[in-house]
């Protein structure tokens, strides 16, 4: 099993999850986050007063897959995320040691 961990824009959460939807992921799990990268935030201007933002407002998603769906995953995000632009995000892929469902106790791949 894989967790894949996405950094993506915020406006760009609707196209990635109906996009995983269709090739049959069943969850994700989203939190909003803060952060910066290589574009180290970036000057909005307010009432005529610029100012610059340090921590750029991103979308984190997680999502449990099986290690043959994984690399899927990734492609769908990239594609479905990318703007083409600065600040579309990152994409990390990490091993599972274990999952279990609480509710029935099913665990691993039966549990995703």
């Amino acid at each position: 099993m894989k967790l894949i961990i996405a950094i993506i824009k915020p406006f760009k959460l609707d196209p990635v999850r109906e996009a995983l939807s269709d090739i049959g992921v069943q969850g994700l799990t989203v939190t909003e986050v803060k952060g910066y990268g290589r574009q180290k935030g970036h000057t909005e201007v307010y009432r005529g007063a610029e100012y610059t933002v340090n921590m750029v407002p991103k979308l984190k998603l997680e999502i449990v897959v099986t290690d043959d769906l994984a690399p899927r995953v990734v492609e769908t995000i990239s594609a479905a995320a990318a703007t083409g632009s600065i600040g579309d995000g990152k994409i990390f892929t990490l091993d599972v040691g274990r999952a279990v469902r609480i509710r029935t106790g099913e665990t691993n791949e039966t549990a995703l």
